[in-house]
């Protein structure tokens, strides 16, 4: 029995070095696991989680609504609409719009989704009692909804209407959930404390400190490696700071322009930007007669030609932006170089209003001309960006005797005070020209009355026309020539001045592996590729790693 004792325990030990050896001689490496919670700081907290309000409300609100829901459509790269719950989809003379479902699609509580949802979710969207609430798009109370069959359904325009693509990408709610729910309650009210959607990612549990979600278990879409997805909220963007260098959170959901180079220097955090869709400009008036200057378009050229847009890009927003040529963004489908670009040029500015008229005939520094001084207030929101903003350009405006008095108002007030009522002489102002390109709203001459949003009174007959053309149509190729069109003649007479796209961006831990952040149309996309992104690790054989 010793003999054998003595020869099981040599066996051992061969077997521990044998093991050992392998260890080292086999190679390895590190492949992703399953598990781990990702954290992500939000300065503020959600207001609204019905998909109708996503986009109007707070970025939060966004965050989790794309990640919650889903609607037939979706936005796609370059702002292009493109498929999501929609297998296919196809328009009859520009009014008849048809979607094919996708099969075995599925609820987050396993129940099945089906054309019955579909224009039950629309249904809301057309009940007369939303008729008084703003905001909401009133074209849904004029089309016609009906379910041809068990996954076709079909949505019928009175008028041809190409940018209603659009409104299908919002997002869907089960019949069996909030069917017996007033439409005006299920829009103006929460929906519950966790709210039932089709989307990759599912509430499980809300609190007033944050809201955790958890991989929607009927998703067809690949598993994510990452067990959660949590956003923690703050009171403000300070204390996320503090609490993503304690290792709280792992993600930082934007990084404000003053921040990001000194984010670029750590070395526990990876940066992600994006051009954003929308546009910071200065909207100039033409019809106030105390600015009568604006109505001509060398005067408006020149102040364009004065600003040092990259410096002010440079200096003030940290290079967080890019030089805007028009309102499109370089980004978007519609998007045309070929306009007018206005670079920095003083003397170029200098000369075109001496052509206009405009001398300081008095040395005062101050252009004038009949008496009237180049001089005229430019307002700017409350906050210290926008007013560092506005202090660089009334400096540039100096520089060539234009005298520009920088007047803060709060945005609520900029817009209900000043701009409805047309009651300002110049504006900067920011726009979220997300999706569809269509310009009309902002600069039909239609627009210029009433609700209307062409607070700069800009007239335009061709642009009328290429503008009521593409609405139209819906291929785009055409509508991409007529916008090119269109944003040839804006360049040209400059009713705002386009001053820059800015970019957006994010800030993730370094301990978070195979995060890719591309070309955003929203921020809210950074979660698309959610499923790749992980935390915990293994380490197997290189022989082992699984084929991609």
């Amino acid at each position: 029995m010793r003999w054998l004792v003595l020869i099981a325990l040599a066996a051992i030990a061969m077997l521990v070095v044998m093991l050992s050896f392998a260890t080292y001689t086999v190679p390895t490496v590190l492949v992703p696991d399953r598990g781990g919670v990702f954290r992500e700081g939000v300065a503020g907290a959600p207001q609204y989680l019905h998909p109708v309000w996503c986009q109007n409300s707070n970025n939060i609100d966004s965050d989790l609504c794309n990640l919650v829901y889903r609607g037939l459509m979706r936005l796609g790269q370059n702002g292009r609409i493109v498929p999501d719950l929609a297998e296919s989809w196809s328009v009859v003379d520009g009014r008849i719009y048809q979607f094919r479902l996708k099969p075995n699609l599925f609820w987050h509580d396993g129940q099945a989704l089906t054309v019955d949802d579909v224009v039950f979710s629309y249904s809301i969207l057309q009940d007369p009692s939303l008729a008084e609430i703003p905001g909401l798009p009133r074209l849904w109370r004029s089309v016609t909804v009906e379910k041809l069959d068990d996954r076709t359904i079909q949505i019928t325009l009175p008028q041809p209407f190409a940018p209603f693509i659009d409104l299908t990408t919002v997002g869907l709610l089960p019949r069996h959930i909030y069917g017996d729910t007033p439409a005006k309650d299920l829009v103006t009210k929460s929906l519950t404390e966790t709210p039932i959607g089709a989307g990759p990612m599912r509430i499980v549990e809300t609190a007033p400190e944050h809201v955790r979600l958890e991989p929607n278990p009927f998703n067809t879409g690949s598993s994510p490696y990452i067990s959660a997805l949590e956003f923690d909220f703050y009171p403000d963007y300070g204390t996320m700071v503090a609490a993503f260098d304690a290792q709280q959170i792992d993600g930082l959901s934007t990084l404000l322009p003053s921040e990001v180079n000194s984010a670029a220097t750590r070395d526990d955090v990876q940066t992600f930007s994006s051009i954003e869709f929308g546009y910071e400009n200065i909207l100039l008036n033409v019809n106030n007669p105390n600015a009568p200057f604006f109505q001509n378009v060398a005067v408006r050229q020149a102040l364009l030609y004065a600003l040092d847009r990259a410096q002010l890009i440079d200096e003030v927003l940290s290079g967080q932006g890019i030089v805007a040529d028009g309102l499109i963004s370089p980004n978007h489908w519609a998007y045309t170089a070929d306009v007018k670009r206005y670079g920095f040029d003083r003397d170029l500015a200098r000369s075109l209003l001496d052509q206009a008229g405009w001398i300081d005939s008095d040395g005062d520094g101050v252009r004038d001309k009949d008496g009237k001084p180049l001089s005229f207030i430019l307002l700017v929101k409350d906050d210290a960006l926008h007013q560092q903003i506005g202090t660089r350009l009334a400096a540039d405006w100096a520089e060539i005797g234009v005298r520009a008095d920088v007047q803060a108002v709060p945005f609520s007030g900029l817009v209900a005070d000043f701009l409805a009522p047309r009651a300002f002489e110049a504006a900067l102002t920011d726009w979220n020209q997300v999706g569809d390109p269509d310009p009309f709203p902002q600069w039909h001459s239609s627009q210029i009355e009433g609700n209307g949003q062409n607070y700069a009174g800009w007239q335009n007959t061709e642009a009328d026309q290429l503008m009521d053309t593409a609405r139209q149509t819906t291929d785009e190729n055409e509508r991409r020539a007529l916008y090119a069109k269109f944003q040839a003649i804006f360049a040209e007479e400059l009713p705002s001045l386009p001053l820059f796209h800015p970019l957006y961006t994010y800030g993730v831990s370094t301990r978070v592996n195979n995060v890719e952040v591309g070309a955003l149309n929203t921020p809210a996309e950074r979660f698309d590729n959610f499923d790749v992104w992980y935390i915990d690790s293994r380490r197997v054989p290189t022989n082992q790693v699984p084929s991609e």
